[in-house]
């Protein structure tokens, strides 16, 4: 561009847009209908064909990393912030009074996310490791908490705060940060989140629940286990969701609409 045939007026506007914020010119947002890959467990396959991969934030390093960015794909940072894993290098940070009742899940436990002046300093710390190894973006995970039996007294508003709360801490860094589950409050948190993650929408009646991040042209990335793709890809394509079906276990065995 020819500056100097800029107008004045036209050329401060141009230059204010240049000094944005990080969280508002340099983030990633994944649009509806991307394709992705979600492994969770096993060494990373990083010859599957999908744009994004979502892996765990703190078994794969910053060269698995690099090596997909090479491939030119995006890379989804998973941590859990709404419930305690006892196999977690970080875990003895963690006070016995902000530990619940176990989430079904071997090892994991509901935390008091009403607690953020201990479970903030520990969900930045574990954001720092996903930008550090060079993720583009963070799935927080276990964020419906007062949806479940914790062992707290946890209601909606408290729910609310605490996934802002994540929000920020990612965008404080960069980094995209999606929505998991939650569905209740998409209303509510669709501007605060730049993608959601989905389990079993299709097997419970509720991807239409999802529309409104599809709305605002933001990527809904969606698996399903007990169901085959013959049942729920139709619906996907319609609603432009980013759809697999995988097993339980999130090893490399995809099958994509």
């Amino acid at each position: 561009m020819n500056l100097r045939a800029v107008p004045l007026l036209a050329l401060l506007a141009l230059l204010a847009g240049c000094t944005r914020a990080p969280d508002d010119a340099g983030r990633w947002q994944p649009r509806p209908g991307i394709s992705w890959q979600w492994q969770l467990s096993g060494r990373v396959d990083t010859s599957v064909k999908a744009s994004v991969y979502d892996i765990d934030g703190f078994d794969q390093s910053r060269a698995t990393v690099a090596t997909l960015h090479d491939k030119g794909r995006r890379v989804i940072c998973y941590v859990s912030t709404g419930a305690y894993e006892d196999w977690r290098p970080d875990a003895k940070r963690f006070p016995a009074s902000v530990l619940g009742r176990g989430n079904g899940w071997k090892g994991e436990r509901w935390l008091d996310i009403r607690r953020t002046d201990v479970l903030e300093p520990l969900m930045a710390a574990r954001f720092d490791m996903c930008r550090d190894k060079g993720f583009d973006a963070v799935e927080p995970d276990n964020m419906d908490g007062y949806k479940n039996r914790t062992g707290f007294a946890l209601d909606a508003a408290d729910q609310l705060r605490y996934n802002r709360l994540i929000a920020r801490l990612a965008h404080d860094r960069g980094m995209s940060v999606g929505l998991k589950n939650d569905l209740d409050q998409i209303p509510q948190l669709v501007g605060d989140f730049d993608f959601a993650v989905n389990e079993q929408c299709a097997q419970y009646g509720e991807c239409d629940d999802l529309k409104p991040f599809v709305k605002a042209d933001k990527a809904v990335f969606h698996v399903e286990y007990e169901l085959p793709t013959s049942r729920f890809c139709a619906q996907s394509r319609r609603l432009r969701l980013s759809s697999l079906e995988k097993k339980y276990e999130l090893g490399v065995w995809r099958k994509a609409c």
